[in-house]
This record gives C-alpha cells, sequence and structure tokens, in this order.
C-alpha cells in the first residue's frame, strides 16, 4: 500500500504522463480503483485490496485483471478501452517510464463527464426516448453474449445461494451501521424463501438461454449516453458476479432508476427490455434480482467505511447511501 501511494502522488503530478495530461488532474476513487482523469484520456490503478471474492493483492493479477477488464469491455465500449500501460519507477514514477514496473494502469479514451447517465438524470435530460435505445443496446448485448454449460451453472439455486450467502457473512460487521438489525433479517428471510419455493423457476432460466456471461455493473453511472451508448467498467475480478441471469442486470438498471426516484423510467425501461427481447419470464425474478442488487450496492458502499484512502466526509456520505440502499433492498424483499 505504501507502493500504491507513492504511485498515487506521482499520478497527480502532470510530468508522470507520456502526453500532455492538462493543467489539472481530477481523481476519483471506489473502494477497489484510483481513477485519474487527463485532457484526454482516463488511467484506471487497480487498488492493493483483497476482499475474498476479489484479490488484487499482487502486481501480477492486478496486471492480470487489467488485461481482462480491457477485453471485457471492448464487448461494449470498443473504441474507449484502448490498452494496459506499466507505470515505472526509477528517479521518477511515470507511465510506460523506465525502470522497474510498479504498477500498472487500465488507459481509457475520456468520454465526456458530463454525459454521464446518473449526471443527466439529475438534470432531467434523460427521456423515454433515450431509454428505448439504451433497451435495444442491452438485448442486443444479451443476446450476443456468450452462454454454455459453465455458465449456466452460475445460474442455477446453489450458486444464487452461495452468492446470497456470502452477501449477509459480508454485512454482519455492518448491522446497526448501515442495516439496521430487522431489515438484515427481514431480507435474509423473505431470500431464503424465494429460493425454496421457486427452483423449478431457476431452472426454466437455465433452459431458456437466460444465464450468460453479462455486465454485472450495469447501472446509471457505467453508462454514457453518447453515440453509440457506451455501458463501461464491466465486472473482471470474479466470473460469478458477471456470469448470470440476464435479469440481474435489467434488475439493476431498474432497482438504480427507482433508487434515483425515476420509478417511471425504470418502468419503461423494463417493458422495452421485455419487448424486444421476448423475455415474458423476467417479471417473475425481477423483485428477486433487485433486492439483490440493491443489497450488493449497500454492502460494497459500506466497504468505503473501512478504507483508510477514503475521507471522513466521504465515509458519512457513502454511510447514507449505503443505509438508502438497503432500505430500498428491504422494499423489494417485502414484495416477493
Amino acid at each position: 500500500m505504501q507502493t500504491q501511494k507513492q504511485v498515487v502522488d506521482a499520478l497527480l503530478d502532470p510530468e508522470a504522463y507520456p502526453e500532455n495530461p492538462g493543467e489539472k488532474i481530477g481523481l476519483i476513487q471506489t473502494h477497489i480503483s484510483f481513477v485519474f482523469i487527463t485532457k484526454n484520456f482516463v488511467y484506471k490503478v487497480k487498488k492493493a485490496v483483497n476482499f475474498g471474492f476479489l484479490d488484487f493483492s499482487t502486481l501480477e493479477k492486478r496486471r492480470f485483471f487489467c488485461e481482462k477488464e480491457l477485453e471485457l469491455n471492448r464487448r461494449l465500449c470498443p473504441d474507449v478501452y484502448l490498452e494496459v500501460v506499466p507505470i515505472n519507477k526509477s528517479n521518477i514514477i511515470k507511465i510506460n517510464g523506465s525502470g522497474e514496473t510498479v504498477e500498472y494502469a487500465l488507459k481509457m479514451k475520456r468520454l465526456p463527464q458530463e454525459r454521464i447517465m446518473t449526471q443527466l438524470l439529475k438534470e432531467k435530460k434523460v427521456d423515454e426516448k433515450i431509454i428505448n435505445k439504451l433497451a435495444k443496446t442491452i438485448v442486443r448485448f444479451h443476446s450476443k453474449a456468450q452462454t454454455n454449460s459453465e455458465i449456466n451453472k452460475y445460474g442455477s439455486i446453489r450458486i444464487v445461494k452461495t452468492n446470497w450467502a456470502e452477501n449477509f457473512d459480508q454485512t454482519l460487521k455492518y448491522i446497526n451501521h448501515t442495516i439496521s438489525q430487522s431489515e438484515f433479517q427481514v431480507i435474509q428471510t423473505m431470500i431464503n424463501c424465494f429460493l425454496k419455493n421457486n427452483e423449478l423457476l431457476f431452472e426454466s432460466r437455465i433452459k431458456n438461454g437466460k444465464i450468460r456471461d453479462c455486465h454485472g455493473d450495469m447501472h446509471s453511472g457505467n453508462i454514457f449516453i453518447t453515440d453509440p451508448i457506451c455501458i463501461f467498467d464491466t465486472i473482471e475480478f470474479n466470473d460469478r458476479f458477471r456470469y448470470s441471469d440476464v435479469a440481474s442486470d435489467v434488475a439493476f438498471l431498474a432497482m438504480d432508476l427507482e433508487f434515483q426516484k425515476r420509478h417511471d423510467l425504470s418502468a419503461f425501461f423494463i417493458d422495452r427490455y421485455i419487448t424486444y427481447s421476448k423475455d415474458l419470464e423476467l417479471v417473475k425474478v425481477l423483485a428477486f434480482y433487485k433486492c439483490y442488487r440493491a443489497y450488493v450496492r449497500g454492502k460494497v458502499i459500506s466497504f468505503k467505511l473501512d478504507d483508510p484512502n477514503v475521507t471522513p466526509e466521504e465515509k458519512k456520505a457513502a454511510a447514507k447511501d449505503a443505509q438508502t440502499y438497503f432500505k430500498l433492498a428491504d422494499a423489494y424483499a417485502k414484495k416477493l
């Protein structure tokens, strides 16, 4: 982590870049990445963390997952994801520099930040025309996404139960911090009941080819409303989170729209997706996967509370967001 701090500090200096990065370099942090925004490009460095379900603890692992992220994201954003670059250290730390390779970064073309869907939603600039185009894009992506006997296993009751068991285990420490005891118990009870009573439904989803190599993180913060639409930041670090029912991708975006109080756009998106995909059965698992996606968001944002790189102000905001997501998950669970 000490070496990573040196890298982060260095990448805030224009001298660290092989091209002119502009006067100001922006830095955005997630729980797993440092994202440096320059004039024309974005450089993403993976944090040296190990959460069990994700392991970026060694330099070799971070290089491997940078390359995997490049490959997977070219499915939906072929012109944006450019290359994996080394970060070298000699007398200075520099991208594509000389000396020892101390880190790797994924280099991407910078898209206009004002076109991120989350921002456009705040400005009330997302209408049904955009949602319709987005639904067509996602249906087309899902129809072409890989599926096979190995991927199908991830739609099974066994794997879905494993995902939920992990969620519950990893949020125990946040009970009475970002999730209440009653919310935790209600969600756990309702989810286990749904899984117990709907084994044939999950088998039907597998039989009908609905388990695919999906996106895995399909929310408005990962969508540029450009021409063409770019849905970026596919999950690369764990196949189990990407191999899933297409309904899980759909539910993520629908849940995200509802989180932002746009129930109208969520309903329209679901309607358009079902119309174009002809996946009428999707509605039977939609509330289940909305609950899953809201719960995962609450969990992941809660992780920021333990991140030494996150400021106290950011932790306070993260706790508030996590609480909102868990309340949303509780509401979905009660509909099962």
